[in-house]
């Protein structure tokens, strides 16, 4: 997984409206980019609403935000039309962004292993530096744990 002094990978993906989405579209600027397990299910229902409920705060202190998960472009529509969210949800059914962070691996769930994405969060700077890590996401405070960084 990459960490705080890491250099931010040169993403590329598809978001929910079939645009084109890069990390260079963001260069210069602060970044928040958010990776949940899956679209439409409580947990990210819950960190996804509370980061579109805090967005203009998350604005003023200079961050844009950028979810990923391995849904299709058709799964992210539905799911951020549902709950109108208003920032680029990625769509890496490939895995080439979850790869490129780390976040793609083994995990746990009542008992069973599987390979899945782990639900993190990478803060990066105006140097494409990511400056923070959060690991363990608040879904229904995910907006303030990234504004106390």
């Amino acid at each position: 997984m990459l960490k705080v002094g890491d250099k931010v990978p040169d993403f590329q993906g598809i978001d929910q409206n079939e645009n084109t989405v890069s990390y260079k579209d963001y260069a210069g600027k602060k970044l928040v980019v958010f990776f949940y397990p899956k679209a439409s299910t409580p947990g990210c229902i819950n960190e996804a609403c509370d980061l579109r409920d805090n967005e203009s705060v998350l604005k003023a202190k200079g961050y844009e935000l950028v979810g990923v998960s391995a849904d299709s472009v058709a799964r992210q529509k539905k799911f951020a039309d549902k709950y109108e969210l208003p920032f680029p949800l990625l769509a890496d059914e490939n895995h080439d962004i979850l790869n490129a962070f780390g976040v793609w691996g083994p995990k746990k769930f009542m008992g069973k292993e599987f390979d899945g994405i782990h639900r993190t969060t990478f803060i990066i700077n105006e140097e494409g530096t990511i400056t923070d890590v959060i690991e363990k996401v608040k879904t229904k405070e995910h907006a303030k744990q990234i504004l106390e960084k």
